[in-house]
């Protein structure tokens, strides 16, 4: 499945909800559902700077593709890395690098999170797409 086409999936999911209560529910049981990063990757190169919580991202690559995995120590922080994760990981590093990421708009999240939490989420979706641009060079 393309970038563009789990996005427009995430928005189909998240038009069933009316409320934003609701939508912050399925936000954390996403974060709920994400695998704890291990420990191992709990480092400060894999810090994401610009965030209020702790947010960790560690990425590798499998079959050319980049693979994501992450964790925070705040819940709803959490969901958020795992809506990034489900995205962008898997995909080539050229995608991720390029990629337009919608979704956010149009789900409403900018407009619901605070500015502290917004800054994070776009540091978290900076740093992604920093690590397609670096992962670039080392496919192919």
């Amino acid at each position: 499945m393309s970038i563009q086409e789990i996005q427009d999936e995430i928005i189909e999911d998240f038009s069933l909800f009316d409320t934003w209560e609701d939508k912050y529910s399925y936000i954390i049981e996403m974060g709920k559902k994400l695998a704890p990063l291990s420990e191992e990757y709990k480092t400060t190169d894999n810090k994401i700077k610009g965030c209020q919580s702790n947010v960790w991202l560690h990425t590798h690559m499998e079959d050319d593709k980049l693979v994501f995995d992450g964790d925070s120590d705040s819940i709803i922080v959490k969901g958020l890395v795992s809506l990034l994760i489900r995205v962008l990981s898997g995909h080539k590093p050229e995608s991720i690098a390029t990629s337009e990421l919608y979704f956010i708009d149009k789900i409403g999240m900018k407009q619901h999170l605070s500015m502290t939490r917004a800054n994070g989420l776009a540091a978290m979706v900076k740093q992604m797409k920093l690590y397609g641009v670096a992962y670039q060079s080392k496919v192919g």
